[in-house]
């Protein structure tokens, strides 16, 4: 029987199944006349314009593919902080949710020749409400998909796991797409991959290569990261950097070691480094006035930058923000920080598309999912 949408589930978080879907909505935009995007159940949402609060990849794809569809139609269920208490309280009617989520994807279906549907989290996510992503898509009747890292062992562990969910309830794992494969390990992994799956009967239908631009923070990300605002560069919060530097050394080093499109990390009493910076980037600028040294600071330290330095890096339009805590600690909160696309991050949103669109056979998708 052929369907119109199929369902998208990831292993585990942070393993890029909205980057997925990313790609997988462009993909089928050029295939198919109308597409349609689902998330029927939220647990990280935003409010719209109109007022009205959905998840935030809801906001995401329309706002990039221009969806025609009504938000809270796309986004019918949330799991906002408290929700799993009520439930457990007996204050949320679990048939209620079902209906919300038939009725969304109904209407959705009317006017779309094919949609993603995208779970949150792995296939277990939703279970102490009893509306897992197994269920959900089970009652909507579609075939899964499922993204998992691009590893062996333990990424064929994870999908061992997230199937056995999904044989539990009768739904169909469709495939599988591998996501971050390193180059480097790329034909292994496919050979091996392939063989482990075929006990099960499931193809690869996509292997994404792993980009690290895509893993970039930028200067807005970092915002939110320190919980600050920038005090300079405001026309930056979507610059990224290909290096980071905590500088620590002296000024005679760091001079050296100055490189475009850095992130410097320093306390801000160090006005000997920050001045340096500056002086670096006026350099470029006199050199020629179109080249942009494009740097960004986060300063740290118990005692924040003086007023001039800051109106310093303002003329230079150089983006810094100040985080009042040590500059090993602010090394930790980054290393430790998962980014994950904004609307506003046109060019990451961009990269994303362009990678995993090239690299998912659709065809194969489209037999694997019977999508018509």
């Amino acid at each position: 029987m052929k369907k119109k949408a199929f369902f998208v589930a990831a292993t585990g978080q942070h393993v890029g199944k909205t980057t997925t879907c990313l790609g997988l909505v462009s993909g089928l935009k050029k295939r198919h006349k109308n597409v349609g995007f689902l998330k029927p159940i939220g647990q990280e949402h935003v409010e719209t314009d109109s007022g009205v609060r959905v998840d935030k990849d809801v906001v995401l794809f329309k706002d990039h593919f221009g969806l025609k569809d009504d938000d809270a139609t796309m986004s019918p269920v949330l799991f906002p902080r408290g929700f799993t208490r009520d439930y457990l309280d007996g204050k949320v009617n679990e048939e209620e949710l079902g209906k919300k989520i038939q009725t969304a994807y109904q209407t959705i279906s009317k006017h779309n020749d094919a949609i993603v549907v995208e779970g949150t989290g792995h296939v277990g996510v939703g279970s102490i409400v009893n509306y897992n992503n197994a269920r959900v898509a089970t009652e909507l009747n579609l075939h899964l998909i499922l993204v998992a890292s691009g590893g062996l062992g333990s990424s064929f562990d994870a999908l061992a796991v997230n199937k056995a969910l999904c044989d539990a309830y009768g739904v169909k794992v469709a495939g599988v797409i591998l996501n971050r494969v390193h180059d480097d390990k790329r034909e292994m992994v496919l050979n091996y991959m392939e063989k482990a799956l075929k006990t099960w009967n499931i193809p690869i239908l996509g292997c994404i290569p792993f980009d690290p631009f895509l893993s970039n923070p930028s200067m807005q990300d970092y915002e939110t990261l320190f919980n600050a605002t920038l005090l300079s560069g405001e026309d930056h919060h979507m610059r990224h950097f290909r290096h980071m530097r905590l500088v620590a050394t002296s000024l005679k080093n760091y001079r050296e070691l100055i490189l475009p499109n850095q992130l410097i990390i320093t306390p801000a009493n160090r006005e000997d480094i920050i001045l340096a910076t500056l002086t670096k980037h006026w350099d470029v600028k006199i050199a020629n006035p179109s080249d942009d040294l494009a740097v960004g600071m986060i300063l740290t330290g118990e005692t924040p930058p003086r007023q001039t330095i800051v109106e310093a890096l303002k003329k230079a339009n150089i983006p810094m923000l100040y985080a009042p805590v040590s500059s090993y600690k602010a090394m930790e909160m980054i290393t430790s920080y998962t980014v994950k696309i904004r609307k506003e991050d046109k060019e990451k949103i961009g990269e994303a598309i362009a990678l995993v669109e090239s690299h998912i056979d659709f065809d194969k998708l489209a037999a694997a999912v019977e999508l018509s």
